[in-house]
């Protein structure tokens, strides 16, 4: 059995190109430890910080809470001088594009390089690296809040997911 495509490693190396932060619409979907980890960042409580920077989006059985998004559709974390929380950025972010939609197939991959000069460049990572990128996204999981919950008021919809 030969294994995935990148069996022997993909190249990538972010270049803070701002391509998949910026222009068109997107979700940024959270897990309760990236609130937990922007929150510290910002020096805001997590409820305060989910107040500020998150909505809902509707999934159809639930809600997932992602970043909000500027009029211009970029990230509402991206500035002048790229990511303003690089270092504590959500793992979505930080786990691209070794994301299970991009690794589906070497087309895929190629498909999502055409929009991203980072890919085949840079660092060469290996199969383990990448696989433990995506289960690392995977482990992480997405708030998903439950469609009557989403209903209550935003402070009482997003406690129980927190921890609170």
């Amino acid at each position: 059995m030969e294994g995935p495509f990148y069996a022997k490693g993909l190249r990538f190396s972010c270049s803070r190109c701002s391509a998949c932060c910026t222009g068109e619409p997107g979700h940024v979907f959270l897990s309760s430890s990236d609130i937990k980890r922007l929150s510290a960042a910002f020096g805001v409580g997590e409820q305060t910080f989910y107040e500020r920077y998150c909505r809902l989006i509707d999934l159809g059985d639930c809600h997932a809470v992602s970043l909000t998004e500027k009029t211009d559709n970029s990230c509402e974390f991206w500035g002048d001088e790229g990511c303003t929380v690089y270092g504590a950025r959500p793992v979505q972010c930080s786990s691209y594009p070794f994301w299970s939609t991009v690794l589906a197939s070497e087309e895929s991959w190629n498909e999502e390089a055409k929009s991203c000069p980072g890919m085949r460049n840079g660092d060469l990572h290996s199969r383990i690296a990448i696989e433990e990128a995506l289960y690392a996204r995977r482990a992480a999981g997405i708030i998903r809040i439950d469609r009557d919950d989403a209903k209550l008021p935003r402070k009482l919809a997003i406690n129980r997911y927190l921890g609170h």
